[in-house]
């Protein structure tokens, strides 16, 4: 402890600190034990909650902090999922379908209209960058009693619309260390949530296949390519040209690749604050989106090679109306 405080007081006062753009701490919020998130990500999409609601819990934990910490900006989030359970049944020759609730009756002795919703339990690891021009000036007390109160404000918060369940073990408490440039405080910190595995995004491999797919059809869509990397593929093989025996083998993927809404692009201009109906906000601008899709992989963390393509944040461009969330 001696030697992290020296580290700290040598960085805070010699100069010697990060540009602007680099984190100044490494928050972790490991094994969260969350209840009935929804799991209905995006309408062509279900499973894992989007990392759309995941930065949104940041964001949200982020402006709980303020008052205290004003400072305190975080800039990436990475996450790490160890189970996922969703809430679904298979009938008797049906596709699985969610297990819904049972709503009271109605006035007239009928069942009441309601909203299929998808919920799922889920045990997952948040990595959060965090900037803060005072962190570096904390001694070891005041950084115990930060890392307290982000564990206690994180328990009260919802994420994807889930209950956090509070963490009785040493395992499930939070973890705040000074960010290492060279990335080995990161990969011990992986390594400690192991088994899991860590979401990634693979856009590369959507544009690739886009490619192909419009060498051979130029009509051909980046949507095309997302339902085909996503869908279950059969392939024939031949093993000589006049063999009439047939080989079917399902086609191998680079990995575990799964469609992932990423963010929201408008389809209308957008509107002054109060001027259309019925908005549930006027005090703020209003657009009319649709969702955004990409490849998502999900990696078992030893197999990172470096600290890039771990962490997700938000970008925003106005004038083309695009509102996703990237990974860097």
């Amino acid at each position: 402890m001696e030697k992290t405080f020296t580290k700290r007081a040598c960085m805070a006062h010699s100069g010697d600190r990060p540009m602007i753009h680099n984190p100044d701490a490494l928050l972790v919020l490991p094994w969260l034990h969350i209840q009935n998130v929804n799991c209905i990500s995006s309408p062509l999409t279900w499973g894992f909650p989007p990392i759309t609601a995941i930065l949104g819990f940041a964001h949200a934990l982020e402006r709980k902090l303020k008052p205290r910490y004003h400072d305190l900006s975080f800039i990436g989030v990475g996450v790490v999922c160890h189970r996922f359970e969703p809430q679904i049944f298979s009938p008797e020759r049906g596709d699985k379908v969610f297990c819904l609730t049972r709503n009271p009756l109605n006035k007239d002795g009928d069942t009441p209209s309601f909203a299929e919703e998808g919920r799922s339990h889920v045990t997952l690891s948040l990595l959060i960058q965090i900037q803060s021009n005072n962190y570096l000036q904390m001694n070891l007390s005041e950084v115990e009693n930060m890392t307290s109160s982000i564990n206690e404000t994180a328990h009260c918060l919802r994420l994807a619309g889930g209950s956090i369940l509070p963490s009785f073990t040493q395992k499930g408490k939070a973890r705040l260390m000074d960010w290492d440039i060279t990335g080995d405080a990161l990969k011990t910190e992986l390594r400690r949530l192991l088994p899991g595995f860590l979401l990634t995004n693979r856009e590369d491999l959507l544009a690739e296949r886009t490619a192909e797919l419009q060498s051979t059809n130029p009509e051909a869509t980046s949507l095309d390519a997302l339902l085909d990397l996503s869908s279950l593929n059969y392939e024939s093989i031949v093993a000589e040209p006049d063999s009439e025996t047939i080989e079917w083998q399902i086609r191998k993927k680079p990995g575990w690749i799964v469609p992932i809404p990423v963010g929201y692009r408008s389809i209308a201009q957008c509107y002054e604050p109060g001027q259309v109906l019925n908005a549930r906000d006027t005090e703020t601008p209003f657009c009319f989106v649709e969702c955004l899709y990409s490849l998502g992989q999900w990696i078992s963390p030893h197999r990172l090679n470096g600290t890039s393509h771990i962490f997700w944040r938000h970008d925003a461009d106005v004038e083309k109306g695009l509102y996703r969330c990237i990974c860097s």
